[in-house]
């Protein structure tokens, strides 16, 4: 199976989740810790967008032993992501200078998520889980210090809580809400660039949902921002969560009551519209022109994939 086969319509990356994150667990510190040390325990242990990954003759596993994570360098402190069929699941971090000690090893290596997931290299029914542990551990390193009165902060709640010993102000885990959206008018649709895509990339235009706004206000707000283009007729159609360092991408379609499009260079290298026969070629990487539609490991492609089969059809 290709990496493309493995996001059919509808199931990006990050969203088939087959752990029970087990809540009432975490306020309990016995059974946390007994569930640490038990001989099923795993642990995905995340170096900035990395995983850590043992190299053996089936390929890349990615899912560790908790013992193995801390004997090749893993941090003590665990956060529990939650149960699969009954065994416990953990994230775990790595310094930098544990990392430059393995990188001199064969059967280990620290490879980027982005690219495993775009090569089908980690089985999809893992991805969420490790969406999980990249966001949560991206989340403790960033936040050690209370922003109340700024004393070190210590893990609670195996890891979903983080409290203040001076102040007692307690910090939790942010999502950040973005949309993302496919803007037609007519048969054609609206799609942007932005200068680090690849060559003849193009997809759809995203932004976060500011304080105290609505997902369709923030639809039309960004994409008037970045294109010039007014929109109405707001639909949602799917989230995918987006562990970049932690975002919600929430999938929405929009009809275009304007045409003339005015980028703004600051968010866009360019923006254009394309017809329906463009993007299909896009979307299956025939375009004689080379140019191509986001992967499908990513929400946008299924966004695009289902206007080019008229799922989303919203007139002229």
């Amino acid at each position: 199976m290709s990496a493309f086969d493995s996001f059919p319509l509808g199931k990006p990356a990050f969203v088939t989740h087959v752990l029970d994150r087990a809540a009432h667990l975490r306020s309990n510190d016995e059974k946390l810790f007994a569930l640490e040390s038990h001989p099923d325990a795993r642990a995905y242990v995340i170096y900035r967008d990395s995983l850590l990954v043992r190299q053996e003759a089936g390929g890349s596993r990615v899912l560790l032993s908790v013992d193995e994570a801390v004997k090749l360098g893993a941090n003590p402190g665990t956060i529990f992501l939650g149960l699969r069929d009954g065994a416990p699941v953990f994230g775990m971090g790595i310094a930098a200078n544990a990392v430059e000690k393995l990188l001199t090893r064969d059967d280990v290596a620290v490879t980027e998520l982005r690219g495993m997931v775009m090569q089908g290299a980690v089985p999809t029914e893992q991805l969420s889980a490790i969406a999980m542990a990249k966001s949560m551990v991206s989340w403790h390193q960033r936040h050690g210090y209370c922003a109340n009165c700024g004393t070190r902060t210590a893990m609670k709640e195996g890891g979903w809580k983080r409290e203040c010993p001076s102040c007692k102000a307690e910090h939790f885990p942010r999502t950040d809400p973005v949309v993302i959206m496919l803007v037609t008018h007519g048969d054609r649709c609206l799609l942007g660039r932005q200068k680090q895509f690849l060559p003849g990339m193009w997809s759809c235009l995203a932004g976060f949902v500011e304080v105290a706004e609505t997902i369709e206000d923030a639809v039309r707000r960004e994409i008037f921002e970045e294109s010039g283009i007014h929109c109405t007729d707001v639909t949602y159609y799917m989230t995918q969560p987006w562990p970049y360092p932690s975002s919600l991408m929430i999938g929405c379609a929009a009809r275009a009551t304007s045409d003339e499009i005015v980028v703004d260079k600051a968010e866009l290298e360019d923006a254009r519209w394309f017809t329906r026969d463009e993007v299909t070629l896009m979307h299956s990487r025939t375009h004689p022109d080379g140019m191509f539609a986001a992967h499908p490991f990513a929400i946008a492609h299924h966004l695009i994939g289902r206007w080019v089969h008229g799922a989303n059809d919203t007139g002229a």
